[in-house]
This record gives C-alpha cells, structure tokens and sequence, in this order.
C-alpha cells in the first residue's frame, strides 16, 4: 500500500515537471538609445529553457514595423554553432521573414557544439536606418511555425520543443532622438523598457 502510494507520488511528480517545461526567446539591443543619424542597431537573440542542456534549433521572425518609414534593410546572421540555417530575408515594411537555425545531435557521435548551451546567443539581426526623428522602436519577435525553440539534453539525447502555451518572448523597445540630452529627457520619463508576451 505505501509502495503504491510512493509510486502514484512519483508519477504525479513527473507528470508535472513534464507540464512545467517553460521556454523563453529574449531580444537584446546593442543600445536602448541611438543617435538621429544614419545608423545601424544590433539586436542579439538568446534562448533558454528548463529543460534539455542545449539549444537544438527553432525558427522566428522579427517586426519593427512602427520603425519601418526609417528602415532601409534587416539582415540576419546565425551564431557560430549554428549549422542548418535559412533565411527568409528581409520582406521590407520592418519585418523581416522567418530565419530557421539547428545543429545536429547524436549523443556519443554528434555532440552538442560549444556555444550552444542553454541561455546561448541564437543569432543577431542588424537593423539598419536612415534619419528617423525621435521615434520609439518596438523590437517583437515573432513566433516560429512550427515551433520557435526546440532544446536536446547531450546525455540523453531527448529533445523537447515549445507549444503556444509555454513560450514567453522578452521583446524590448529602443530609442531614436535627435541628441544625447534628448534621449535623457526621455530616459527620465521611464520609457525604456523590455516587455515580456506568452
């Protein structure tokens, strides 16, 4: 009788730590604030999960389209460790189209690449635009089809991927003034921010 509840204990506790498998993409800009001039913005891709060791692959996209009468062109480039790439391109209006990236893994034959593991750079695209006037622009990843991250555990060699259900995207917001003292008149305003979406 105690050895069944033991069990039933132990099942209950897998059952949730499979529910519980959370995902999570994070935007990072190179700055949060940038001059009114021809320029270009850096804007780093990380992932992460609670499960696996390292990240196997996904897809996204990516739509500054409140930034778009600035913006002459996004391009993508891929971490290092990543070995399967496509590239949507850019598809103009400030979104730019799905990029796919993995590696392969087969444990004992295909490890894991360095600079993969959890919490790793995905890849970064480079926003390139013309003098804007002050303009606050929104940084939104959007979600991968048929899903955006999918993580390996190097031991084991079981993969787990997101649903809709359990994908947070940090997405962040940045600032294009006229001048380094306008952009602190904004700064003092608290408009800086990164926003998290399930």
């Amino acid at each position: 009788m105690i050895r069944n509840a033991v069990l039933a204990s132990a099942l209950a506790g897998c059952a949730t730590l499979a529910s519980g498998q959370e995902f999570s993409l994070t935007l990072v800009p190179s700055s949060f604030t940038l001059e009114c001039i021809d320029g270009s913005l850096t804007v780093s891709v990380y992932g992460d999960a609670d499960v696996g060791t390292h990240i196997l692959g996904g897809a996204f996209g990516l739509d500054v389209s409140d930034g778009a009468p600035f913006i002459t062109g996004i391009t993508w480039n891929p971490a290092a460790w990543s070995q399967f790439n496509t590239d949507g391109g850019y598809a103009g209006s400030g979104v730019h189209n799905q990029v796919i990236f993995g590696q392969l893994v087969i444990p004992g034959i295909f490890p894991p690449a360095a600079g993969s593991e959890l919490g790793s750079l995905i890849g970064s695209f480079e926003i390139t635009y013309a003098q804007p006037g002050p303009v606050l622009m929104d940084l939104n990843l959007i979600a991968g089809v048929p899903f955006s991250l999918e993580t390996v555990d190097a031991v084991t060699g079981q993969t787990f991927r997101n649903d809709s259900g359990n994908l947070t995207i940090n997405n962040a917001t940045v600032l294009i003034c006229p001048s380094p003292s306008g952009c602190a008149a904004f700064a003092v305003l608290g408009v800086f921010s990164t926003r998290r979406r399930r």
